[in-house]
């Protein structure tokens, strides 16, 4: 059977981690940003955590704002608004699995991006912000060159 092609541009994108508090709502915020009012972004973990401080703040350093991202499961979210998302990418591993698992009978494309953990850094607060930078940063390059937004314009 023929995979379906390869959207550019899907309606509903999901980002899922482990416990959505740092990557996945690093990446919602990032690709909303991009994205505009024009395509529905969600975020969800394998497990849900807390929020993470330094995320909204590397966040708010280029003017987004993720400080009222409430962590939920794929469980959660599945019950409160349904799975009903065109992509899903999956930023670790235990995410991918998880996608792929409660997914199985859906029409969804999965993509997985591996991206590194910045709760892993030690060092002074400015190092560890360093560390969450350097994701924010990955995840921005990545969101542009797999939807294909330029700049000067998202059309």
């Amino acid at each position: 059977m023929d995979e379906p092609p390869r959207s550019a541009r899907p309606q509903a994108v999901l980002f899922a981690c482990e416990l959505n508090s740092v990557r996945s709502p690093m990446a919602a915020g990032l690709f909303r940003q991009l994205a505009g009012s024009g395509v529905y972004v969600g975020s969800a973990g394998v497990r849900k955590g807390e929020l993470d401080l330094f995320a909204v703040s590397v966040l708010d350093e280029i003017g987004i704002d993720i400080a009222r991202h409430k962590p939920m499961t794929f469980e959660e979210l599945e019950d409160w608004e349904g799975l009903n998302f065109d992509l899903i990418v999956t930023l670790s591993p235990g995410a991918h699995h998880k996608a792929l698992e409660i997914t199985r009978a859906l029409a969804v494309e999965i993509e997985y991006w591996p991206t590194p953990d910045p709760t892993a850094s030690e060092g002074t607060r400015e190092q560890r912000l360093d560390a969450y930078r350097e994701v924010r940063d990955q995840l921005m390059r990545r969101i542009k060159e797999r939807f294909e937004w330029r700049p000067g314009g998202n059309e």
